[in-house]
């Protein structure tokens, strides 16, 4: 694979990635002052905390990719990347869970 052909799976990619993120943002989050909300909600419900809770949730698309890759059968384009946009964006917000933590813990 040349670099180019690389450099423009990569772009697709992360346009892919912003996209849904900001698709998403009316349906998953009911206040758009915290956009980590849903994860919060969830940790307190798990008993544990918002990186938690978010690993639990990108656990089940990781197994699934896993078992994609290792069933040997062809699944259609449209599949892997849904699961891979996914896999990327639960990262993507980790991060901002990280920042969120780190300002929190500025105000205390």
């Amino acid at each position: 694979m040349t670099g180019e052909k690389f450099t423009k799976i990569v772009n697709y990619q992360i346009d892919c990635c912003i996209k849904t993120l900001g698709f998403k943002e009316s349906d998953y989050v009911p206040d758009p002052n915290d956009r980590m909300r849903h994860f919060k909600v969830a940790a307190a419900m798990l008993g544990t905390n918002p990186k938690q809770a978010l690993c639990g949730m990108m656990a089940k698309h990781t197994a699934s990719i896993y078992e994609m890759c290792r069933a040997g059968s062809a699944y259609p384009m449209a599949a892997w990347e849904e699961k891979i946009t996914d896999n990327i964006n639960y990262l993507l917000i980790l991060r901002a869970l990280l920042e969120d933590e780190k300002e929190e813990r500025l105000h205390e």
